[in-house]
């Protein structure tokens, strides 16, 4: 069982801040001192024992028609894209914990958190002190020009875990934040989306090459023609990366072709693939790409390759490619996405001992509660002005707050988080060591998975035998040369028992079809 934190609004903001809140709330008569003091002090208990056991006790009712389904012939004005993929009824209607109540009444087991917007599930306790900062006036819609004390704070936070800092080490703090030294991640800004926190990355990238404005300086590799590397396929294709959906990041994944390719014939940019796991194809591309009127200009990489099978990269590779990419002034952009908050101390790179440039991250900070990505870089990559890389609404004090309530409750849980992960791991490994006729590999780590069969047709069909038992999970089948993967992402707030329901399913499945 996790041990689950009881915080206030007043023990994750300060005191100061609280108090001034309830003396604002005064002055405008809004509320009365006594009922403010309640919303700004009263304590909330983020996972209480009593939800985490309605949240195994629900694993009995997966599949099980809850309420009447949900009849209605709202189908939206989507896309034709979007609409072909919805799938209605599996929509929310409501959902607690790890499980969503469908349309069609029955309950879902979120085996991808939601597409990994979801680390705490739904209903999160810990969220009502975001309700309770609401209550108290604090406003959502800010500026860049504006940005308030809880965003600021946020800022702050960030800083010291991606530093490896105790939230309460001031001087340690003040001495990071101010710091102008090579690879000391000092400087966020916060965006709305992945995407966008991956442009303002390649914006600063690009950056040394080219002017962002006519009066900025000339760039340190004026002239140059910069180099991407991205991580390639197993076809030596662009297709096991994935950054955004920007026009820039997915010419890095092989869209766009046209156009990539009068990028190139012009000297614009370049994308080089590099691939996986392998140092002396780095080692021989990098030394390639720094010569003649070539520049490396970034090295762009996920640490678990949830887009192409779940593909792990090793330490080994990571630390040697980084290594390489400082010999040759080549920054290192770090996408965690979809990994951030899913391991202990909020980030994957950490456990690696890797020392990026540029760091990515949402979805997992504001749990699904708003859309609020960042990216955290160094005072070295800090050039660009204010309009190089803005989002007018990135500055959200509730989406600030979402992110403080996820890191607080994760600072206290990593321990058992990385246990359930570490379980979940060696079961899905031991189901594919029992089973070499159905099972290929298991890939990812911790929580972030994947099962590799040998075809696609293959691997589609199990994930639909997954949804059969209403557990969400996806077949990887739409890139051509893609390992043939179903894809499994359980919240962090998952229990032993959530995950050994997942695996005995998982088992289940796999004994019917080789029966």
């Amino acid at each position: 069982m996790f041990t689950s934190p009881k915080l206030s609004l007043q023990d994750i903001l300060g005191k100061e801040y609280t108090d001034k809140l309830i003396e604002a709330n005064c002055a405008l008569d809004m509320m009365s001192e006594a009922e403010a003091y309640v919303l700004a002090t009263g304590k909330v208990d983020f996972y209480p024992a009593e939800k985490q056991a309605k949240n195994d006790a629900l694993l009995a009712k997966v599949g099980k028609e809850i309420i009447p389904a949900f009849e209605n012939d709202n189908d939206g004005a989507a896309t034709a894209a979007f609409a072909k993929a919805l799938s209605k009824n599996s929509a929310p209607v409501t959902g607690t914990c790890c499980f969503r109540l469908g349309e069609d009444g029955r309950l879902y087991l979120i085996g991808k958190s939601e597409h990994y917007h979801a680390p705490l599930g739904h209903r999160f306790d810990g969220y009502r002190l975001i309700d309770n900062a609401r209550a108290l006036g604090v406003l959502n819609a800010t500026h860049n020009n504006t940005r308030g004390y809880i965003t600021r704070l946020c800022e702050k936070r960030l800083v010291q875990s991606v530093n490896g800092i105790d939230w309460n080490d001031e001087e340690a703090t003040k001495k990071v934040i101010s710091s102008s030294e090579h690879k000391v991640l000092n400087r966020v800004i916060n965006l709305e989306t992945g995407s966008l926190s991956v442009e303002a990355g390649i914006k600063m990238m690009l950056a040394r090459f080219y002017k962002l404005s006519p009066e900025f300086p000339e760039p340190k590799y004026a002239g140059k023609t910069p180099v991407f590397f991205v991580m390639a396929d197993n076809h030596g294709g662009r297709e096991a990366n994935y950054h955004g959906t920007t026009v820039v990041a997915q010419t890095f994944r092989g869209l766009w072709p046209e156009f990539a390719d009068k990028e190139e014939a012009a000297n614009v940019y370049k994308v080089v693939q590099v691939a996986i796991n392998d140092v002396d194809d780095f080692k021989s591309k990098i030394e390639k790409y720094n010569s003649g009127n070539y520049k490396t200009a970034g090295f762009l990489h996920e640490i678990i390759l949830m887009n192409y099978g779940g593909i792990k990269l090793t330490k080994e590779y990571l630390t040697r490619a980084y290594e390489l990419c400082e010999e040759y002034d080549t920054p290192t952009m770090v996408d965690e996405i979809q990994s951030c908050m899913w391991y202990k101390g909020f980030f994957q790179f950490r456990l690696y001992g890797l020392k990026p440039d540029f760091v990515i991250i949402g979805k997992g900070f504001p749990g699904g509660e708003y859309p609020a990505s960042k990216i955290i870089t160094t005072a070295e990559y800090d050039n660009l002005n204010q309009f190089g890389a803005l989002v007018t609404n990135g500055q959200e004090e509730l989406a600030s707050l979402a992110y403080l309530i996820t890191m607080s409750f994760m600072k206290e849980v990593g321990e058992e988080v990385e246990a359930i992960g570490e379980r979940f791991e060696a079961g899905l490994k031991a189901i594919a060591e029992r089973h070499p006729a159905t099972i290929v590999k298991a890939e990812g780590m911790q929580l972030l998975a994947a099962l590799h069969f040998a075809d696609a047709t293959r691997a589609a069909d199990f994930a639909k035998e997954m949804k059969k038992h209403y557990i969400d999970a996806s077949a990887q089948t739409y890139k051509p040369h893609c390992p043939p993967a179903l894809l499994l992402k359980p919240p962090v707030i998952s229990s032993e028992a959530t995950v050994d329901y997942i695996l005995e399913t998982i088992e289940k499945i796999i004994d019917e079809k080789e029966a």
